[in-house]
């Protein structure tokens, strides 16, 4: 046993049962990937002023070459020695709970530390979330290891770490958690969400001691000037929604071209595309980078809307040729940054073109922010609370939620997939998502149950009575109410062999064997209702609100059949 397992053994942790020493460690997963975070944040800001410089010290030939050589070294850095780094923190994480048992290696970890800074702090146009949330990950993975975990709480402690890493990289823990059960646990399970709780809380504590309490933005006051403004908002939502599909369909072409053969190229992609952000760069240097600086001058109102909407258009082109050259770095802080840039732009047309009172560009730069991240990643949610925290203000709920919605039904409804299933399949993966959910509705016992025709018999039935119901309805088994919610079974031939020994006068009650049976309800899912039935042959589907009504009964032929049907409704 290595000796940080074994010192946290001796602390009194004997006494724990097994889900309270998973929370704590959940505190402890916090608390590291927090403090991580922090460090790679740091030496994001360390190496763009070593490769940059600030303001007027940038030179041209230091902004035109420092994306080249970054995008470089960080990709051959990848290349050869840091594999595990390679591709998207979130798909990585979902892949270690779905199909590694939560393992990740640590070299992932220190990978993306290295490569995401470099390629970052370099000036390329990709953000530190998304790597942030694979660092959580992979250290909760380690302390997963180290402290030997079940094999089902290491399932379960990968997300537990993803959830604080990206929330120490937000600054924002309830966007955190949510993005994680959205987009990474791909369910609303309450077995991991105390856990998940409390390392975003401490993730989030550690970030902001370091690092100050300010939100990741500093937002002004929002007020909504006149109802029609709403109208603006879905405007905003249709062209969120249609950009995002855009963007996405771009990635997915571009990167089928330019993985291609020759394998000779996949050396020169980073550096071409790292030159083409330097360039960029000379002219619009706000596209260098993560770009929070110009997210927070546009949430200011220090840019004009011509300046808005081109530094949007270009950054959405060198982000889509840096991810897609296969540069380390994540993709939510490009996208705050492309629907920042347009929702300001068309903030401030409204502002001058539309008949009625509109509020400042700031507000749309807010809204929109979150708007093409919905489209884009499809958690909704997340979008909606990440600016709801960011902002502090319960009057952008709203305009949020109406543009953030609608781009969320255009994206779904354009793109068969989320961006980030749309790169798992890329690469060879199928990994399951929310998405897939949301489209599936469960089959539910009420699918599969045969609706109840002639009365139920009871206890106070006669023998003879229910012989006669059972061979005019062609069945072998049917159910007995005991009255009190509880229900038995019994089957003709039990019945026809108390009839040949002189009980055709008696009752149920008095035949039947008083061995009880479940009920199921309409509502339930039927792969629950199999469970149960694997230890009965008939069930009873009966009301929540009256138990002795009987609704239908249920075998295991009957939900055979219902998903045949759910598989080819022609049957």
């Amino acid at each position: 046993m290595t000796w940080p397992g074994a010192l946290f053994r001796r602390m009194s942790l004997p006494a724990l049962g097994e889900p309270q020493r998973f929370l704590l460690l959940s505190i402890l997963i916090g608390l590291f990937s927090g403090l991580l975070v922090v460090c790679f944040h740091v030496a994001i800001a360390s190496l763009s002023w070593a490769a940059l410089g600030t303001g007027p010290d940038r030179g041209i030939l230091r902004t035109l070459l420092s994306p080249m050589m970054g995008a470089v070294a960080a990709s051959l850095l990848v290349l050869f020695f840091f594999r595990a780094a390679a591709g998207s923190g979130v798909n990585h994480t979902k892949a270690a709970i779905y199909i590694s048992d939560g393992y990740i290696p640590f070299s992932a970890v220190t990978g993306k530390f290295l490569a995401c800074s470099i390629s970052i702090g370099s000036g390329n146009s990709l953000g530190p979330e998304d790597p942030a949330l694979q660092i959580g990950s992979g250290i909760a993975s380690l302390l997963g290891r180290v402290f030997r975990l079940t094999r089902e709480s290491m399932r379960l402690i990968a997300p537990v770490g993803a959830t604080a890493g990206i929330a120490a990289a937000f600054n924002t823990p309830i966007t955190g958690v949510l993005f994680v059960m959205e987009q990474v646990v791909a369910s609303w399970r309450a077995g991991v969400l105390g856990s998940i709780l409390l390392s975003a809380v401490s993730a989030v504590v550690v970030s902001r001691f370091f690092l100050g309490d300010q939100p990741l933005f500093e937002v002004p006051g929002f007020e909504l000037t006149h109802p029609s403004e709403l109208l603006v908002y879905a405007a905003m939502g249709i062209a969120g929604g249609l950009l995002a599909v855009f963007f996405m369909k771009a990635v997915a072409l571009l990167r089928e071209k330019i993985h291609q053969p020759p394998q000779w190229a996949r050396y020169a992609r980073p550096g071409a595309a790292g030159l083409t952000v330097g360039v960029a760069g000379i002219w619009l240097p706000e596209v260098m980078g993560a770009g929070y600086g110009a997210i927070d001058s546009a949430l200011h109102d220090q840019l004009l809307w011509p300046r808005l909407l081109i530094l949007g258009f270009v950054k959405m082109l060198v982000t889509l040729l840096c991810f897609s050259a296969g540069i380390p770095g994540g993709m939510f802080a490009p996208a705050l940054f492309i629907g920042a840039m347009i929702g300001g732009g068309i903030g401030a047309l409204a502002h001058l073109y539309w008949p009625f009172p509109t509020s400042a560009a700031s507000a749309y730069v807010l809204v929109g922010m979150g708007t093409f991240f919905a489209g884009v990643f499809r958690a909704p949610m997340t979008s909606i609370f990440m600016v709801f925290e960011v902002s502090a203000s319960y009057v952008i709920i709203l305009p949020v939620m109406i543009s953030n919605t609608i781009a969320y039904l255009i994206s779904r409804s354009l793109a068969p997939a989320s961006f980030f299933d749309m790169i798992a399949r890329h690469e060879g993966a199928d990994l399951p998502s929310l998405e897939e959910h949301r489209e599936k509705r469960d089959v539910r016992v009420e699918d599969a149950m045969r609706i109840a025709v002639e009365p139920a018999l009871t206890a106070h039935t006669l023998v003879s009575s229910a012989i006669e119901q059972l061979r005019a309805t062609g069945q072998d088994r049917t159910l007995v109410s005991r009255g009190n919610g509880m229900w038995s079974t019994v089957s003709l031939d039990e019945l026809t062999r108390a009839a040949l020994d002189g009980k055709g006068a008696s009752r149920l009650g008095q035949v039947v064997p008083f061995d009880l049976v479940p009920r199921l309800y309409p509502d339930m899912a039927v792969d629950t209702a199999m469970k149960i039935l694997a230890r009965h042959r008939m069930l009873p589907v009966t009301s929540r609100t009256n138990p002795d009504a009987l609704l239908g009964t249920v075998t295991l032929d009957d939900i055979l059949r219902s998903y045949g049907h759910r598989i080819d409704p022609r049957r």
